[in-house]
């Protein structure tokens, strides 16, 4: 029978057990001049943002000839978009406008997941709009029979329950962590990256799961987008004449618009931050905006980019007209 020194018992507690604060407390935004400036400018922000996507969201459910798959696809990103910056900002402007910024354990896992989750809805809705779009240009004649309620319901489902999944293990490999030593998370938000880092033992699992969830709404959608339009591309030049060829990619202004708005950011700043120096209060501020920024612009582009629902707004104004003249 061999007897356990001191020093292994100490070890065996240690991996049999988590070491879990009560609380983080959360580091962005500090030493910035005039940052309460930013605070209002973001409040400002997702006023808009509630606004902007709630309108959109009722256009659409309000005129019938919007319900359409196409449109499930568009509501489905305004849900997103609303659910994402309700998740991210309202708590973003408790923590730092009325410096309260310790977080508990538990509320820092939950506000990582959403903010998480519904980047990734919005990663992924995007590349079924790029699929809608490759349907309806390259396949026009069994565009109606291939994009149905049921196919966009099912691939919309798929993405929710998939991202879920996901994101709940993501969440729960941090918990398998101890916290023993600093416990300020150097963001604006409960970041993935910077709890892990804040880990005493082996976080191997969530710098793979982290790498991972990069890889799931960053690099596959974006390579899948860029694939669907290579595809749209070749179409156009084989098929269409010049006239078709530019009504043709008039119909994806709105989407390349928002793939811009929403991949740009993320994609840029990850590679000045590989390729050189960026100081940290320049890379919080950009990472929020870059979290913030497309869900207040995403409505506004389709609204005003896109014929269907300028003509539904239009129709539902006309409605009402009577009504305010009685």
């Amino acid at each position: 029978m061999t007897v356990m020194s001191s020093d292994e018992k100490l070890i065996s507690l240690f991996n049999s057990t988590f070491v879990r604060p009560s609380k983080f407390y959360l580091g962005g935004f500090s030493n910035i001049p005039f940052v309460k400036y930013y605070y209002v400018f973001l409040c400002f922000v997702y006023i808009m943002t509630v606004l902007g996507n709630g309108f959109l969201l009722s256009v659409i459910y309000l005129v019938k000839t919007l319900h359409t798959p196409k449109y499930m696809i568009v509501f489905n990103l305004a849900l997103t978009d609303l659910c994402g910056s309700t998740a991210l900002i309202p708590k973003l402007l408790d923590t730092f406008l009325f410096d309260r910024r310790y977080i508990l354990y538990e509320a820092c896992l939950s506000y990582m997941f959403f903010v998480y989750f519904f980047v990734g809805m919005q990663a992924w809705t995007l590349v079924t709009m790029a699929y809608d779009r490759f349907i309806a240009i390259c396949f026009p004649l069994r565009y109606h029979s291939i994009v149905t309620k049921r196919s966009i319901f099912a691939m919309l489902l798929f993405s929710w329950m998939f991202l879920l999944g996901y994101f709940a293990a993501m969440v729960e490999f941090l918990n398998q962590l101890s916290f023993c030593g600093s416990l300020v998370i150097q963001s604006f938000f409960c970041d993935h990256a910077p709890v892990y880092l804040l880990a005493c033992n082996d976080a191997s699992y969530s710098y793979i799961t982290g790498v991972i969830a990069f890889t799931i709404f960053t690099c596959i959608p974006l390579v899948l987008i860029i694939v669907t339009y290579a595809g749209i591309s070749i179409a156009l030049s084989r098929n269409f004449s010049r006239d078709k060829r530019l009504r043709a990619l008039k119909t994806c202004t709105s989407h390349l618009l928002l793939v811009a708005v929403f991949f740009l950011p993320f994609v840029g700043s990850n590679l000045a931050a590989l390729t050189s120096y960026i100081h940290p209060n320049a890379r919080i501020i950009n990472s929020s905006l870059s979290h913030t920024i497309p869900s207040l612009l995403n409505p506004i582009i389709y609204s005003l980019k896109t014929e269907e629902v300028m003509n539904a707004i239009k129709r539902i104004c006309k409605r009402n007209r009577p009504l305010n003249r009685a």
